[in-house]
């Protein structure tokens, strides 16, 4: 715990001073109780102000100034609080690889289903986009709080050749930081979109403002979170490391999703054949460059869990808060309670 106005602690310094008080004033009492002509009234005096009863009170009271003093010095902690995350892009690898079947059925119909129960699960204020890549990405929906919009651009994905992480990490930059210019350089051709007619593919979307966003501390950026699902096999494209730094100049959190076994499995199309494993290395240092998390996704069951717990990421996060009124609310009740058992026991508030 911190504080905000550290100087304000000095004044604890006086609690001592009223504690002696508080003693003095009790000796005081004691010696006119003895100038009493009936000793028997002094003994009823001195039972009635003596045992627990008699020193509750005062001790509530004194606890509470001392709440109220740490709450003049302004403290703040690390606590948990509501994300105010307004947008999260899903970014889902659609390429050749996910059609290995070591998470079954296929590791692109398991991910659509883990995505859709994801989209289904955030809260109605968060705006949802999807980017699918392969060699190149395209932005297939739009960020949006309509969740059928969202759900039929995710079932509409179809493996494509290649796999460009990079561009897909940049393509989800493009979309959170709409209208700003993001350095992606060349990309030539786009993917499939279907009939969508907000689809836009990356490096066609036209630019209103040249201007490149400031760099900024990685993770800082609060209002957006990029959710990466691939199985981290890059052959084409930028490379995902440089992304993912671009990315962290922004402030942008990017949650790493491997998908896949690490031993993978041999495909076969077109005469050729070719191993799809889990790069887990790769996936591990985005998010760790971006102040994101990897989460490793090697069945169906396992892939829904983390969608899942991606969900409570989102919901709540830490964050240094100034906690004032908790020490302001704990000294009114305090003193509200040593105020009423002085009234209770005694007839009087001390």
């Amino acid at each position: 715990m911190t504080f905000l106005w550290p100087n304000s602690l000095w004044f604890l310094f006086a609690l001592p001073l009223l504690a002696l008080g508080y003693i003095a004033s009790l000796r005081r009492r004691q010696k006119r109780a003895l100038r009493y002509a009936s000793l028997r009234v002094v003994d009823e005096a001195l039972k009635k102000g003596s045992g627990i009863r008699a020193h509750l009170p005062p001790a509530l009271l004194l606890v509470a100034i001392a709440a109220m003093l740490f709450a003049t010095a302004r403290p703040a902690a690390i606590v948990s609080l509501p994300s105010m995350h307004g947008t999260v892009i899903l970014a889902m690898d659609i390429s050749g690889s996910m059609r290995a079947q070591d998470i079954r059925p296929s590791r692109i119909e398991a991910a659509q289903a883990a995505a859709r129960e994801f989209v289904r699960g955030q809260p109605a204020d968060v705006r949802i986009g999807v980017v699918a890549f392969a060699a190149t990405a395209t932005l297939v929906q739009a960020p949006t709080q309509d969740r059928e919009q969202i759900l039929a651009a995710i079932d509409r994905f179809r493996p494509q050749y290649g796999t460009a992480v990079g561009n897909g990490i940049l393509a989800s930059l493009s979309a959170i930081f709409e209208g700003k210019h993001i350095d992606i350089g060349p990309v030539e051709g786009s993917l499939p979109n279907g009939n969508d007619p907000g689809a836009t593919p990356l490096g066609a979307a036209p630019q209103t403002d040249n201007s490149t966003p400031a760099p900024v501390a990685p993770g800082s950026y609060r209002s957006a979170v990029i959710v990466l699902l691939t199985d981290g096999q890059t052959n084409t494209g930028p490379s995902p490391i440089e992304a993912a730094r671009k990315s962290a100049d922004l402030g942008v959190r990017i949650f790493t999703v491997g998908l896949g076994t690490t031993d993978g499995q041999v495909l076969r199309f077109g005469g050729w054949a070719m191993r799809a494993q889990l790069d887990e290395a790769t996936l591990k240092t985005i998010s760790d460059l971006t102040q994101g998390r990897y989460f490793k996704a090697d069945s169906a069951d396992k892939l829904r869990s983390i969608y899942h717990l991606l969900g409570n990421q989102f919901s709540m996060e830490t964050q240094k808060t100034e906690i004032t009124a908790l020490f302001a609310a704990l000294a009114a009740l305090l003193s509200l309670a040593g105020a009423g058992l002085s009234l209770w026991w005694f007839g009087r508030i001390i």
